[in-house]
């Protein structure tokens, strides 16, 4: 066989193999990131609009120290007016018939804390001013505590030993209302900014070495805004990806994202919800 032959062949066979191999398709798109986090920690202020909050130099801690960190979500929303239906929503996917501040509330609804319970996870309720654990009242520290921002206390399904004064430590989930002056409802924006910086860095530095997940958001918006209830959430720990974002969330959004973070089923109006998507490494 001559060296002529030998390359003719050579040739021949690697046309063959260039014809067998598959076409080239261009990479798929990579799946979405679903939520994760190993602890949720919800944070959650009074009756600002975002306008009010993100961009604000009454709010200096805020803009500077946790902005550039979180995932905002610049289309966020509360439920409803005033403050109760709004806690209520979040915590069980339903404002259960609640239409306003009336104190006591009670309900056996199904809620994130039975979820986490009934799957061996935990749930822990911080209410600032909380004269004690398991404490109902309406009030107490001379107005400081309302039980109208305290959700947990008002279903029966819920033990009272996770109603607690405010000493955070991490959970599945914890829930953390400011007193009445902290939250920005009886004091200023400023006061609320101040708060969080004294208590949120020991938050954050736990969730960056513990994969944890702190969301602060506002119960509503103040009640002379410009009528769409336009809220700030931010999303900060190290599964987040910094940025805006301009999905459109209400309480029940953060709700199911809680839920599927746990993998649990969804309870009531959070069952529509898709959840806070984008955001996630």
């Amino acid at each position: 066989m001559t060296p002529s032959t030998l390359t003719h062949r050579a040739v021949a066979w690697l046309a063959i193999l260039a014809g067998a191999a598959p076409a080239a398709h261009s990479q798929a798109a990579p799946a979405p990131v679903a939520p994760h986090a190993k602890a949720v920690t919800i944070v959650i202020f009074e009756n600002r609009d975002f306008s009010a909050i993100v961009g604000a130099k009454e709010a200096p801690y805020l803009n500077a120290a946790l902005v550039p960190q979180a995932a905002v979500m610049t289309n966020s929303h509360a439920t409803a007016h005033p403050s109760q239906p709004n806690y209520v929503e979040l915590f069980s996917g339903s404002t259960q018939g609640i239409v306003n501040d009336e104190c006591p509330q009670t309900s056996s609804a199904p809620n994130i804390a039975t979820q986490l319970l009934a799957t061996h996870r935990t749930f822990r309720g911080y209410a600032e001013a909380l004269p004690n654990a398991g404490f109902t009242g309406c009030e107490a520290g001379k107005g400081l505590y309302r039980r109208k921002h305290n959700p947990w206390v008002d279903f029966t399904n819920v033990p009272a030993a996770l109603n607690r004064p405010f000493l955070w430590a991490p959970a599945s989930l914890a829930i953390v209302v400011p007193n009445m002056c902290n939250d920005m409802h009886d004091c200023s924006t400023t006061t609320g900014d101040t708060w969080m910086k004294q208590h949120l860095p020991a938050i954050m530095k736990w969730n960056a070495a513990h994969d944890g997940l702190l969301i602060i958001t506002w119960d509503e918006a103040a009640p002379d805004a410009e009528g769409t209830n336009h809220i700030a959430t931010l999303l900060i720990g190290p599964m987040v990806t910094p940025g805006r974002y301009d999905q459109h969330i209400d309480h029940d959004d953060v709700l199911r994202t809680v839920e599927q973070i746990y993998g649990l089923p969804c309870i009531a109006n959070a069952c529509g919800k898709t959840g806070i998507t984008g955001v996630w490494r």
